[in-house]
């Protein structure tokens, strides 16, 4: 699993809609919450989404992007984004490659860790939440990169 001041990998991938995406595209527009998680439509996973979309305003006004990532379908993450209108792409990673990359998988290859990373413009991580079961932490890092943006 990747640590503060760590180097984000040079990822890229597919959102719900199909659109390519890159780490590296997404940085040039600013620093990056990416948040990981196992499932879409599970209760906790759903909470976490929605305390997110909560967020994103307050994320929008610091210039702060938010994406999310786990192994589903683009169709399961059309339904679960346009379900709870979740203004942010979720990225599909089916073959987990962007999820193995960071390092959260979960034990023995199975399911996802709940994770949250804030990457900075030059792809260093700059914080990181780890927590499976529980979306306070990752809520509060949104709350605190809000609240400290210049």
């Amino acid at each position: 699993m990747l640590k503060i001041g760590d180097a984000a990998p040079a990822i890229t991938g597919h959102d719900q809609d199909g659109a390519q995406w890159s780490l590296a595209t997404a940085l040039a527009r600013g620093p990056l919450v990416l948040y990981f998680y196992p499932a879409d439509f599970t209760p906790v996973c759903t909470r976490e989404a929605c305390a997110f979309r909560d967020n994103f305003d307050g994320l929008a006004s610091v210039n702060v992007q938010i994406v999310g990532v786990s192994p589903q379908s683009a169709a399961s993450h059309r339904r679960f984004r346009d379900t709870f209108k979740l203004p942010f792409p979720l990225l599909c990673d089916e073959n987990k490659q962007v999820i193995r990359a960071f390092g959260v998988d979960g034990p023995l290859g199975l399911g996802v860790r709940r994770v949250t990373y804030l990457i900075g413009t030059d792809a260093i991580i700059r914080n990181r939440v780890v927590s499976d079961f529980f979306v306070g932490g990752h809520t509060e890092l949104i709350k605190q990169v809000i609240s400290q943006a210049p």
